[in-house]
């Protein structure tokens, strides 16, 4: 198979998994939200005016909409999971919420504040650049955008990646099927500043946190 419809595959398959299997048990099954998390996310949001509006891209069931909400914020979410948005919106009744996906994002440069928490891991190295300058492009200029990036053991990535190759796949280093199917990339963290620096953003602060075998990179950039 070549590799744009393998990718495309991918995609559309994560976003059925989302909607059909993920989104009813979401919040239950994740792991809470850390203290890194929530650090974070106040930082963007205090460096939002009162009454600005956050953008949360790959919102899911809305997991961080009530501290944004709660500061006197606005939050608009976007997800590509029709599921996840249900989800948020029976908690968020009143929050504005848009499908779409990281790479077709198209909206006006509106917001003060953006996030973009675990969800690079399911966006592919070919789309990295474009998805950083949809991000980018909708953020006003003083405006903090906080993105995490998922972590994994070095040699963990590269038996995935052996199997993967072993199994015919057109996988690229970094790339991950977890139980065979569930896609996620992880770049390094040379890759990850190259295409930050690229899109002309400047990272002011950074922290690890650990997970269920794994961890992230938190970013804080503007």
């Amino acid at each position: 198979m070549d590799r744009p419809t393998w990718l495309r595959e991918q995609r559309l398959r994560a976003e059925t998994d989302y909607d059909t299997r993920y989104s009813a048990t979401y919040d239950t099954d994740a792991e809470p939200m850390t203290s890194i998390h929530r650090r974070f996310v106040r930082r963007v949001v205090r460096a939002s005016p009162v009454g600005g509006t956050v953008l949360d891209a790959a919102c899911g069931t809305g997991k961080y909409f009530g501290i944004v909400l709660s500061a006197g914020r606005k939050v608009v979410g976007v997800d590509q999971s029709v599921g996840m948005l249900d989800q948020a919106r029976a908690k968020f009744p009143t929050a504005e919420l848009i499908k779409s996906s990281l790479q077709e994002l198209d909206l006006e440069p509106d917001f003060d504040g953006l996030l973009c928490i675990d969800a690079m891991e399911n966006v592919p190295p070919e789309d990295w650049p474009a998805v950083l300058a949809n991000l980018h492009r909708v953020l006003h200029p003083d405006g903090l955008l906080y993105l995490t990036i998922e972590e994994h053991d070095q040699a963990d990535i590269d038996a995935a990646y052996a199997d993967g190759i072993a199994r015919g796949l057109p996988l690229v280093p970094g790339e991950i099927l977890f139980h065979g199917t569930d896609y996620h990339f992880v770049p390094t963290r040379s890759q990850v500043a190259a295409w930050v620096a690229d899109e002309g953003l400047a990272i002011i602060d950074q922290a690890d946190s650990p997970g269920e075998g794994y961890s992230y990179w938190h970013l804080l950039m503007r």
